[in-house]
């Protein structure tokens, strides 16, 4: 095998299946390994170019007849706080946020473990163990990092509980010209903080103070109801067959 084989990804296509996000669609995925022999700036590449990454593996969507699944990026020199993303600001003032190396944590599963029960017990991460979740999180070749934002010690808490709650978590990349989020969960018996919103907005803020222009946030689907909240961050750019464009 030439050098040049070695080092150029090889990519295979997964079996249609039922859709998760459109009803009577079928998806398909076109993916690679991302291995320690490929060159420094590829996996960099393949995320800026349209690729999410899972553990080591790239994958964009791949579908006949179906393009409804487009890559999204947050415009942060320009970011519009309106008023509403401002109030989840105030409400969310008392968490601290604390930056880490991509270490899993049993506390991080047991919240991992109430998100998914709570929002997504029927789908394919309801299954996941630690383990499982710990692949998630250390098993890649990327710069990851993890964010654990804490709410306050409770008041009259014992000197064994006065550790802050942990009450969400975001994985993200770094990549060369931003922030890909991967995946992040939270407490969900408190709607009213709207933390899968504020943890988008902490990361536009910490993209901001790295110097990084843009914040990665994976697929907008249209017609999906839950795709639907990542058009609420403007501007932002498409990837389109022309390359990223302003939506």
């Amino acid at each position: 095998m030439t050098e040049h084989k070695k080092n150029f990804p090889q990519f295979y296509l997964t079996a249609p299946q039922p859709c998760p996000y459109l009803a009577g669609k079928l998806e398909r995925k076109l993916f690679t390994h991302l291995t320690s022999d490929k060159p420094e700036g590829l996996i960099d590449t393949l995320l800026k170019g349209g690729f999410r990454r899972s553990q080591n593996i790239a994958y964009m969507p791949y579908c006949e007849s179906c393009n409804a699944c487009v890559p999204v990026r947050i415009v942060v020199a320009e970011f519009n706080e309106r008023r509403s993303f401002r109030r989840i600001s105030r409400l969310n003032q008392d968490i601290r946020v604390e930056r880490r190396s991509a270490t899993p944590t049993a506390e991080q599963y047991g919240l991992f473990r109430a998100y998914i029960d709570s929002r997504h017990a029927d789908g394919g991460m309801a299954e996941m163990s630690m383990l499982d979740y710990a692949m998630m999180v250390e098993d890649g070749l990327v710069d990851t990092f993890v964010t654990e934002y804490r709410t306050p010690p409770r008041r009259g808490a014992g000197k064994g509980d006065s550790k802050a709650p942990l009450i969400a978590v975001a994985l993200s990349d770094h990549l060369s010209d931003g922030i890909s989020m991967v995946y992040s969960f939270f407490e969900p018996g408190v709607p009213e903080r709207s933390l899968g919103t504020y943890m988008i907005l902490e990361q536009i803020e910490h993209a901001r103070q790295l110097g990084l222009p843009y914040v990665y946030l994976g697929y907008w689907i249209e017609g999906s109801r839950k795709m639907g909240y990542k058009t609420r961050f403007q501007p932002q750019e498409h990837l389109t067959s022309e390359g990223w464009i302003r939506s």
